[in-house]
């Protein structure tokens, strides 16, 4: 795919700052992951097409017994050979004088130039340290964006991905069960994201992303995190909070009757709901374009929010006219993979992409009624649902990865009233 002419280089991800000494804690860059295994900072990977099968080389640290008091264990170059399958590992640290005699010889070289400043720098200084020792012999002249290869390769999960994308799946599943359970009238949104936070560390993954814990209103904001105001009995409780395993993320959400049961509106709202994500799941098949869960969702949402008079007109009308989108305004589903948000083309050659097997996508619809909308009864003003689950494309339909978690009506109740 690249050419026996070319080289791969990609970076590890940069430790970052949180404020003065303190640290966010780390995550390995998606991309490295993928291509690796290796957990560390301060490393860097060279793929060399061409030689026999290739050779894979890895900078790594140097093991350092001060340093591993201090930060933790690293593999080394040896262990990095030994442990992660890497055909040859030299100290990063050596990198100046050993990787730039590597690229000699080849005409291009694909990496992620203009993601980070500082290796940026260090590429461009070998370039020039090339050109300016050979003389006008071949050396990389070429940039290119790896995301046009690896992205590709990304968007296919194989078995152990899929095993890791159900274990996260299933471990938000057990954070929010976890959660309701405390969250009755009165409790803070941050005492239930605190639960979710525990359960999830307990089974040793992190948070994919923010939690969303948002009570009452709040649940008409797409993308809530401030997590701190109270539950009322009568408030929905909208949780999307996705927990991530060995770098592999799941993306869940449900939406929750505080004191156990919903209201007639709530009830007609998340009924809706559900019958359009049930409707958009049925599209997540092999041959089947990735516009068509969204299509069949938006289909749904629209006639239900019709007949219950929210959106004036029929559902055609209501269709071509747009005025859905105050209610539902954004798309069905995304990529989920190593990123919550993952890598892969929408679309190809100008046509949405068909699905196929392997491939691993949201599916999440929801009605969010705006608390300032004058235009509907005051009954429905602040309400909001979606209802989301991770789904996995298959040989033949499709496997809901997140179906531990209750979805149906009644089955919500059930556990919000327990």
């Amino acid at each position: 795919m690249a050419g026996a002419d070319a080289a791969l280089v990609v970076a590890a991800a940069p430790r970052r700052m949180r404020n003065a000494d303190a640290a966010w804690p780390y995550r390995q860059d998606s991309d490295f992951h993928y291509l690796t295994g290796f957990p560390e900072p301060d490393a860097v990977l060279a793929l060399l097409p061409g030689r026999g099968r290739g050779e894979v080389v890895l900078f790594c640290r140097e093991r350092d017994p001060g340093r591993e008091r201090l930060e933790g264990p690293r593999a080394g170059p040896e262990g990095a050979v030994a442990r992660f399958g890497v055909d040859d590992a030299f100290p990063v640290e050596d990198i100046d004088d050993i990787l730039p005699g590597m690229l000699e010889g080849r005409a291009r070289l694909y990496c992620h130039f203009g993601r980070e400043n500082e290796f940026d720098a260090r590429l461009l200084r070998w370039m020039r340290r090339l050109r300016a020792a050979r003389g006008g012999g071949v050396v990389p002249r070429e940039f290119v964006a790896l995301g046009h290869l690896l992205h590709e390769l990304r968007l296919y999960k194989s078995p152990a991905e899929l095993a890791l994308m159900r274990s996260a799946a299933k471990i938000a599943a057990a954070a929010q069960l976890a959660a309701v359970r405390v969250a009755h009238p009165g409790a803070g949104e941050y005492e239930v994201e605190a639960t979710l936070l525990q359960v999830m560390r307990a089974h040793a993954a992190v948070p994919s992303y923010p939690p969303t814990v948002a009570a009452g209103r709040n649940a008409c904001v797409m993308h809530y995190t401030e997590n701190r105001g109270k539950l009322r009995r009568g408030d929905l409780l909208l949780i999307d909070a996705g927990a991530e395993i060995e770098c592999y993320a799941s993306d869940v959400t449900r939406t929750w009757p505080v004191g156990g049961a919903f209201s007639r509106e709530q009830r007609a709202l998340y009924g809706i709901v559900a019958e359009a994500q049930q409707a958009a799941i049925d599209e997540v098949r092999a041959g089947r374009a990735f516009t068509a869960a969204h299509a069949a969702a938006t289909r749904v949402i629209v006639a239900g929010l019709c007949a219950l008079k929210l959106l004036p007109g029929t559902p055609r009308t209501a269709l071509q006219s747009r005025d859905y989108l105050r209610f539902f305004p954004h798309k069905t589903g995304h990529w989920i993979g190593l990123d919550v948000h993952d890598v892969g083309d929408y679309r190809v050659d100008d046509e949405p992409r068909v699905l196929e097997p392997g491939m691993v996508v949201t599916v999440e619809p929801g009605i969010y009624v705006p608390a300032d909308d004058t235009r509907v009864p005051a009954k429905w003003r602040g309400l909001g649902v979606r209802i989301e689950d991770d789904v996995a494309v298959g040989t033949q339909g499709h496997e809901v990865l997140s179906a531990s978690l209750p979805s149906r009506i009644d089955d919500v109740q059930a556990v919000c009233g327990a």
